[in-house]
């Protein structure tokens, strides 16, 4: 299992455009992957979930990945996060 801590710097936090966005990169990985934040925890393929967690501008999550690419899909989608400054 792999999983990285972000704070959320984008200054209207993870909504639709972000969301979609990572969405889209989780799903390239077979891995099993979660965004939790203030103690609940959803896909991050699902773009409902991800939605539903409202989560804000200064905001801490955490994305864990579990799977044969769990490496791999934390390093991309920490990468993705970063260049579109989503995230630190």
């Amino acid at each position: 299992m792999a999983s990285k801590e972000f704070h959320i710097v984008v200054e209207t936090g993870i909504h639709a455009r972000p969301a979609t966005l990572l969405v889209h990169t989780a799903s390239k990985f077979t891995s099993e992957i979660t965004l939790e934040y203030k103690g609940k925890s959803v896909n991050l393929k699902s773009i409902m979930g991800v939605m539903s967690l409202g989560v804000g501008q200064g905001a801490d999550v955490t994305i864990s990945a579990e799977g044969a690419d769990a490496d791999d899909a934390i390093s991309t989608i920490a990468e993705t996060m970063t260049k579109e400054g989503l995230a630190e």
